[in-house]
Parts: C-alpha cells; sequence; structure tokens
C-alpha cells in the first residue's frame, strides 16, 4: 500500500548579507597597492630610490630652466591646489548641506573623513620621517616630512568626495562632466607641480594619490552602510515590525529620487 509522502516543512533561510558588507574590490586594490608602497619606500628599496632620483633630477633641470613654468606652478600648488583651499572647498560643501536636515549626517560624515584623512596622513609622516629632495639651487622650498605628498592626498580625498556627492544627487550631465574634468586635471595638477617644484619625489605623490584614493572607496562604502535610515522607514536588523505600503512613500533622506522596483 502507498503512502503519499507528507509535504515537507517550508525552510527558511537567513537574512541575506547585502553584497556591500563586503569590502568593495577597489578597497581591496588599492589597499594592497598603498601597503606595497609604503613597504618598498619605509625599507628604502634601491631601485625604487633609484627611480625617484632620476625622474626629479631631470624635473629639476627643465624647473629651473622653465622661469615662467615654474612661477606658474608655485602660484596654482600654493593657491589653487593647496591643501587649505580643498578645505575650504569642503567647507563651503559642509554648509550647504547643512541647510538640508535630511543631509545634515552627511555633512558631519565629510568633516570627520577629510578630518581622519589628514590625521592619517600626518601621522604617516611622522611614522616614515622621508626626507625631501635636496637642491644646490631649489626653485621652491617646503617642511615636514615628505611622504604621502599632502597636497595630493587632500586634493584626492576632498575632490572625490565632492565627485560622489554631486553624483548621488543627481547633477545635470553637463554639471558632471564639468565637475569630473576640473577634479581630474587638479589632482593630476597637484601631483605633478609638486615634483616640478623638487619638494617631493614622484613615489610620494603617487602614495598621496593611492592613499587618498583609498579613502574615498572605504569613506563611501562607510556612508551606505553606517547612514542612519530616513524617518518612516521600517528598521532592517533592528526587530521591529515593518507595515507594507501600498503606494511609495515620499523620500524624505538626502538620496536622490529612486524608481520604486
Amino acid at each position: 500500500m502507498h503512502t503519499p509522502h507528507a509535504p515537507a516543512p517550508p525552510t527558511f533561510s537567513g537574512p541575506r548579507t547585502p553584497a556591500r558588507s563586503a569590502p568593495p574590490a577597489a578597497a581591496v586594490l588599492l589597499g594592497a597597492a598603498s601597503a606595497l608602497l609604503l613597504a618598498l619606500v619605509a625599507v628604502e628599496w634601491r631601485p625604487l630610490l633609484d627611480l625617484d632620483g632620476g625622474i626629479s633630477r631631470t624635473t629639476h633641470r627643465w624647473a629651473v630652466a622653465e622661469d615662467g613654468l615654474t612661477h606658474a606652478a608655485r602660484v596654482l600648488t600654493d593657491w589653487v591646489w593647496d591643501p587649505w583651499t580643498m578645505r575650504l572647498l569642503c567647507a563651503v560643501a559642509v554648509i550647504l548641506l547643512l541647510r538640508r536636515p535630511a543631509a545634515r549626517w552627511t555633512a558631519g560624515w565629510l568633516v570627520v573623513v577629510v578630518a581622519l584623512a589628514t590625521a592619517v596622513q600626518q601621522g604617516l609622516k611622522a611614522a616614515l620621517g622621508r626626507e625631501r629632495p635636496v637642491w644646490s639651487d631649489p626653485v621652491d622650498t617646503a617642511h615636514y616630512a615628505a611622504f604621502p605628498s599632502g597636497h595630493a592626498m587632500t586634493a584626492t580625498v576632498v575632490l572625490g568626495l565632492l565627485l560622489w556627492l554631486l553624483h548621488r544627487h543627481g547633477v545635470s550631465p553637463a554639471v558632471w562632466r564639468t565637475a569630473l574634468a576640473v577634479a581630474a586635471v587638479s589632482v593630476a595638477g597637484v601631483g605633478l607641480t609638486r615634483i616640478w617644484l623638487g619638494v617631493h619625489w614622484p613615489t610620494d605623490v603617487l602614495g598621496g594619490w593611492l592613499f587618498g584614493a583609498l579613502t574615498v572607496v572605504v569613506a563611501v562604502a562607510a556612508h551606505r552602510r553606517l547612514r542612519p535610515a530616513p524617518r518612516g522607514t521600517a528598521p532592517g536588523r533592528s526587530g521591529g515590525t515593518h507595515t507594507p505600503s501600498p503606494s511609495p512613500e515620499p523620500s524624505t533622506s538626502d538620496d536622490p529620487p529612486r524608481r520604486p522596483r
């Protein structure tokens, strides 16, 4: 006699871990590259030092011979792309964010990230104590340790974060393309001027770019994970009840509007 099998009890899988909980691939790659460069600079790897010296001697000869270009580089690096100019630009963005109540958490996040990036940069300089290039006929001067370049790292962090915020808030394509071009020229230009003026080794600038990009990627991931949910939304894992709404509620967050799935 055939006895029908009872239906198997339903199985419930646990909540899926969001994909963004894993470290972004860009953060892993940038972290590995930054750590490798830091280690090579710390142990004073001879091939790296020779490469730095060869490039720096060549660019210094050009800087001495080209007075007009060198003067323009000093103006750009001391006024347009100076770290304090970047921080002032960041302060303007913070003020604009604070005018919107839903964006105040993002304003605080921006301040904390830029402050932490400055602390990391100064800590690395103090820990390594790398000497800057020394010339018998300098075209510019700078003080404190060399690695990483503070100009390059600060510009990368501030402009990278501001670009992400512009993209996140859905600016027009023309504004986005203009901002992207200005940021790219600024980040590349500030690094090149530091090498041209003979106040940084090329790997100092590369380190500033790498650590700055790593900061941006990690900060964006932290913002996506830690930003409080907008008012009126159900808590994710806090155990609260969720009452589905038949129609999408108006967004109260500082995110751009999204289509309902």
